[in-house]
């Protein structure tokens, strides 16, 4: 008996956490439901006097005072054009239709779609520009509302990365890596500082769409990597089942479930006890959660309570669940609620072709509503502790992809300069910060590249981005990689 024993203890200790937590994970899709940690960090063990380790919390406080509380990020997934947009070039209507200068291109990377032409004629902006904030920022005819909250926003025209195609660039802004498997930048955030509540993930993503055809989104943008599980961003989708697998089955009540996570709880003790792995103490977490979760969902989705004049400001879009203008909505709720990282992607702005048509359908769908949001939150208090964050992985090309008319021209992707804005706490009003050249194709002045940003950003929630890292393999790892400075010139 004794030579069996032998086998099952080893058994236990050789056990890999994997296959532990799928054995024990009862159908109830932990992946699905990783969201909060440091709220809870006893998880069930408090009520019933259970010895549970604490989950890990590298900073429990900012590393100092801290000038923003949460982050909307509008991330517009596809490459919104600049120069239709934001970066108005006279210079390319007077050069309409000649070839790029050499002198300008200085035989830069192309991608493999415009690599092949022997001409790169010169595509001046279809639509009409006007002058904001004092004569320094040009706004286009197709973005009305934006340019109406310019007074709030700082403009950063000259953002640059390295990565050309549309995975990796936003791979790189979302993990700080163009490479798949490091942690999104929520999760660090997440990792970082915890929740400020108990009931709600500290991550949360939103999806939507303005067009259909355009770049797929993959769950790496807003994976954990190596970081905990309960780090994990946590999807909200339209429709009654907002979170995969969080309602009870059926024949489960609120009552039956309490007990299966009693009984699991110390199930876990016991096995944490074995193989002393903390990944299982950051699962009760998740699972705990998901048990919270449960109420706090349903009742934060809920906008059928919002006033008319709320549904005016968004616009008709926004009584639409899975639009862009309903996200925009429902992430002024969960910032109402304390979430601190809220990630929205809206897929449509990669226009190869047909860009007149095509951007104006995708200006329509996020131009009011993300003024919307920014007025939103100014007019309940929120704005000063928020930072609204919208744009793209990298910009388009002042040259005509394919064929070039006057009715008619495509853009490809850009990575050498484009344009981002930010509205909220931390940054200055009514700013623009840097320039490019005659072309939109290279930086004048002020760089940032990605890792700057995502370290401004980091600064301004009260965290040093060289502090918060993290072992892996040996490794120490961090969202700005080894590189990253704070943008001084933007702070308010």
């Amino acid at each position: 008996m004794s030579f069996f024993r032998e086998i099952e203890q080893s058994f236990h200790d050789l056990q890999s956490r994997r296959n532990f937590l799928s054995r024990t994970s009862l159908g109830l899709g932990a992946a699905a439901l990783s969201g909060l940690l440091n709220a809870d960090k006893s998880w069930a063990g408090k009520e019933r006097g259970a010895a549970a380790p604490e989950v890990e919390m590298p900073l429990g406080k900012p590393h100092f005072s801290p000038k923003v509380k949460r982050v909307i990020y509008l991330f517009q997934s596809g490459a919104p054009s600049q120069l239709d947009l934001f970066d108005y070039k006279p210079r390319l209507e007077t050069m309409w239709g000649q070839d790029l200068p050499e002198s300008i291109r200085k035989g830069q990377r192309l991608t493999g779609m415009t690599a092949g032409q022997s001409k790169f004629p010169l595509a001046a902006s279809a639509f009409r520009f006007d002058r904001y904030l004092d004569g320094k920022m040009w706004m286009s005819e197709l973005i009305p509302h934006i340019s109406s909250i310019s007074g709030e926003a700082t403009f950063i025209r000259s953002m640059y990365t390295e990565a050309i195609n549309h995975d990796p660039a936003i791979t790189f802004f979302q993990t700080g890596s163009e490479q798949g498997g490091r942690p999104s930048w929520g999760s660090w955030v997440s990792y970082g500082l915890g929740s400020d509540n108990q009931n709600l993930p500290s991550f949360v993503v939103l999806l939507s769409k303005g067009r259909g055809g355009d770049q797929p989104l993959y769950a790496k943008l807003w994976s954990n990597g190596f970081l905990p599980s309960v780090h994990q961003g946590v999807v909200f989708r339209s429709g009654p089942d907002p979170v995969f697998y969080l309602n009870n089955p059926g024949g489960i009540d609120k009552v039956t479930r309490r007990r299966m996570l009693d009984a699991l709880t110390e199930l876990h003790d016991l096995q944490y006890k074995k193989v002393l792995d903390p990944e299982i103490s950051q699962r009760m977490a998740q699972y705990e959660m998901a048990y919270r979760m449960q109420t706090a969902v349903p009742e934060t989705l809920d906008i059928s309570k919002e006033p008319d004049y709320i549904f005016d400001m968004y616009g008709e879009e926004s009584r639409k669940p899975g639009t862009f203008a309903a996200n925009c909505l429902l992430a002024r709720k969960l910032a109402e609620k304390d979430v601190k990282f809220i990630q929205l992607y809206h897929q449509g702005w990669d226009q190869h072709g047909n860009l007149p048509k095509d951007i104006q359908i995708m200006t329509k769908s996020v131009d009011q509503a993300s003024a919307a949001l920014v007025m939103d939150l100014k007019q309940r208090g929120l704005l000063d502790e928020t930072l609204v964050i919208w744009g793209g992985e990298f910009g388009r090309g002042a040259y005509s992809q394919g064929k070039l008319t006057r009715e008619n021209y495509g853009r490809d992707h850009h990575p050498r300069c484009f344009t981002i804005w930010m509205a909220g706490a931390g940054v200055r009003k009514g700013f623009v910060y840097g320039s490019t050249d005659d072309f939109s194709y290279n930086i004048a002045e002020n760089p940032v590249h990605v890792h700057d940003f995502q370290a401004t950003v980091m600064h301004l929630m009260g965290i040093n981005h060289e502090q918060l890292i993290f072992k892996h393999q040996g490794r120490r790892f961090r969202l700005t990689d080894v590189s990253g400075k704070v943008v001084d010139g933007i702070l308010a």
